[in-house]
This record gives structure tokens, C-alpha cells and sequence, in this order.
């Protein structure tokens, strides 16, 4: 068994630990085409919050597994667009998908009220502008470089010299400037750009969760992965705050797509690796 279904079957365990007792639903190729699951009660009230302009405007950027990547079928995944399709179903609306260049747009439209939902790591920082259901998933964060560097750790990276790469606006861009202190941290506009910059030479290193790190190598084939990981991301699903009708409802569907399986079948379709391991 590889380690990335290890890590999906640790994922569903994950969710079996948090069951509320809702009804098991059957699993289905894609979180568009399911049923409605009758124990995930909507309340006109929760339908308004959550749904104001009558449809579920969700917002992704391409290039993370999490998000929205073009999987190798050749069909566009990733668990923020699939959770977006089922919640959009679940409250019986139509759902409006919203790409960006960068989680930081997004997370920007969420407290402007023009994007109704995403997934994203629910760092303490981001907690303050949104409102988080639990973590759903947790990743390792690592470095990609290149197949002949030196550095093999992310012990070895802080040194002078040494360009990082990190999206701008990320949780990535915060944690590593508290932690590097003689490295560079390079804020990069989007992952397009920071794969240009890698193969130019221009960035010794980018850093993020793994689940991005694994798809950009997929690029990059003459880059490598670190196997170490110089922290964790949690990720739930993210709504503007003060949507509080909505809340039991979101926990809910939390609880049911983590319960059922249904999440661990959206990260595999998406090819999300990089979960971290159990301790």
C-alpha cells in the first residue's frame, strides 16, 4: 500500500473519530451527481446565510490538489471545488465557481462578501478575517528544489543568499518569515510564475504544503520534494463571518463528508498527497 493511501486511509479515519450520528450515505464518482443526504437538515435560515444572492459562489485557485487541479484524467478536481458542488447541492442552489490567482484573493473576496465558501489551511491568522468549520484534512508543509541542490532538509535552507519562494498573501509567506533569518523569502504572485522562476533559476526553493509541492513537480520533473516538514497545515472549509445561521449546518456537512468517505474519494480524485502522517 502506498503512503499516499495510507495517508487517505488515515483521512477517513480521521473521520469516522468525529461521527454525530448521521445517516452513512453511498459514495458516487463525483460530489456533483450525489443525492441530497436527508440527515444534513437545511433551514430556510442557514440557505440565506450561507447562499445570500440564491447561489453558492465558491472560490478556488489552480495548481493545488486542494483546491483545483486538472486531474490525470484530464478532468478538473480538487476538494474546495467538489466540497463546493456537494454544499451547493446539500442547500439546494445552484453553485457559481470563482477562480483567482492565489488563496490570499480569496480569502480577500470572503470578507468583501463576494465569494460564499473555500477550503483552506485555517491558520489563527486567517481565523480573524473568516469563519472555519474543524480541520478536515492536515498536510506537511516542505521546500521543492531542485534535483542538484545541496540542500536536503529544511534544516540546511536558512542561509544567506538562499531565495525561497512563497505565495504572496500565503500562511506560508507568514510562518516562514517568522522562522528564516538569514534566507530570503521571495513572495511570488501565483504558482505559474513561481514554477517559471524555479526553471529560471531565479528561486532556490519554494515552500508550501505538499499536496502543492507534489503537483508543481509533476512539472518540474528535475525537482525534488523534501521528506522532511517544517510544519502543518489544517484545512476546513472557510465562510465570510457572521453567517452564524449556517453554522450547525456546516458542521454537519463537515462531520458527514469526513464520516462517509466521501472527502477522502475528493483527495484521491484530486491526487492529494503530502497528508501527514498519524503520530
Amino acid at each position: 500500500m502506498s503512503w499516499a493511501m495510507r495517508g487517505l486511509g488515515w483521512l477517513l479515519a480521521l473521520g469516522l473519530s468525529a461521527c454525530t450520528g448521521l445517516s452513512q450515505a453511498p459514495n458516487a464518482p463525483s460530489g456533483s451527481s450525489l443525492p441530497p443526504v436527508a440527515s444534513l437538515v437545511v433551514t430556510d435560515q442557514a440557505r440565506q446565510a450561507l447562499a445570500p444572492t440564491g447561489s453558492l459562489r465558491v472560490g478556488v485557485y489552480p495548481g493545488s490538489p486542494t483546491s483545483l487541479v486538472q486531474n490525470a484524467s484530464g478532468q478538473r478536481a480538487g476538494v474546495a471545488l467538489e466540497l463546493g458542488q456537494f454544499m451547493g447541492q446539500q442547500l439546494g442552489v445552484p453553485v457559481q465557481v470563482v477562480e483567482f490567482s492565489r488563496v490570499a484573493e480569496i480569502i480577500d473576496a470572503i470578507q468583501r462578501g463576494q465569494v460564499d465558501m473555500t477550503f483552506t489551511n485555517a491558520s489563527p491568522a486567517r481565523a480573524r478575517q473568516v469563519t472555519f468549520t474543524r480541520p478536515l484534512v492536515q498536510l506537511e508543509l516542505g521546500l521543492l528544489l531542485p534535483a542538484n541542490s545541496a540542500v536536503m532538509r529544511f534544516a540546511q535552507i536558512d542561509r544567506a543568499g538562499v531565495r525561497v519562494g512563497v505565495s504572496q498573501g500565503s500562511s506560508s509567506q507568514a510562518a516562514l518569515g517568522q522562522q528564516l533569518k538569514l534566507a530570503q523569502a521571495v513572495p511570488v504572485a501565483s504558482l505559474d510564475v513561481a514554477q517559471k522562476m524555479l526553471r529560471d533559476g531565479q528561486l532556490d526553493a519554494f515552500a508550501t504544503n505538499k499536496g502543492i509541492l507534489f503537483e508543481m513537480r509533476e512539472k518540474l520533473p528535475d525537482f525534488k520534494v523534501s521528506d522532511d516538514r517544517w510544519g502543518l497545515e489544517n484545512l476546513a472549509i472557510a465562510v465570510p463571518q457572521g453567517r452564524d445561521a449556517g453554522r450547525a449546518f456546516l458542521a454537519a456537512l463537515a462531520d458527514e463528508v469526513t464520516r462517509s468517505g466521501r472527502l477522502a474519494a475528493m483527495a484521491e480524485r484530486a491526487g492529494l498527497r503530502g497528508l501527514a502522517k498519524p503520530e
